[in-house]
């Protein structure tokens, strides 16, 4: 299984004064995850599902994407990917498309982050906002893989 972690766009956190659940992505966050979803496009990765987290900065950030590459049917909101998402939560996710090849998933940090570390085995690994991860998970009962890829946002944005 292949699959993507995206961490959300930019959302400042200093002009906004709602619930942090509602915090959206700023007009620069959204300019910005319009250019990485050209590049997403570009790379061309035959996505079976983008599954993001309810929070509306990573449903904005997913939906961007999704609508770029003409997946909108294909996107699912899962309260999973929320802040505190984990390898757990990750399992049961997985349970539910285990049909699906190519996942990918928009969440936050440092969960992303976390999650990336856990499973390639170790290491420090950061997900700067709208950074793209790809991992290859190998087969067998334990969520192992290995880290192919992580793009950082100045070279998707490019």
């Amino acid at each position: 299984m292949r699959l993507y972690f995206l961490r959300h766009g930019l959302a400042d956190r200093s002009a906004w004064h709602g619930a942090d659940f509602e915090r959206p992505l700023t007009y620069k966050g959204k300019v910005r995850m319009g250019r990485e979803a050209e590049t997403i496009g570009e790379l061309n990765l035959k996505l079976d599902a983008i599954i993001t987290s309810p929070l509306t900065r990573a449903f904005q950030t997913a939906q961007i994407v999704a609508e770029h590459l003409g997946m909108l049917d294909d996107l699912v909101e899962d309260a999973r990917l929320a802040p505190g998402f984990d390898v757990s939560d990750l399992a049961e996710i997985l349970e539910d498309h285990l049909d699906d090849a190519r996942l990918m998933l928009v969440g936050h940090e440092p969960d992303f982050s976390e999650t990336l570390s856990d499973l390639i085995g170790g290491g420090e690994i950061v997900c700067k906002k709208a950074s793209l991860a790809r991992v290859d998970l190998y087969g067998g009962p334990s969520l192992r893989g290995e880290l192919v890829w992580l793009i950082p946002p100045k070279v998707l944005a490019l």
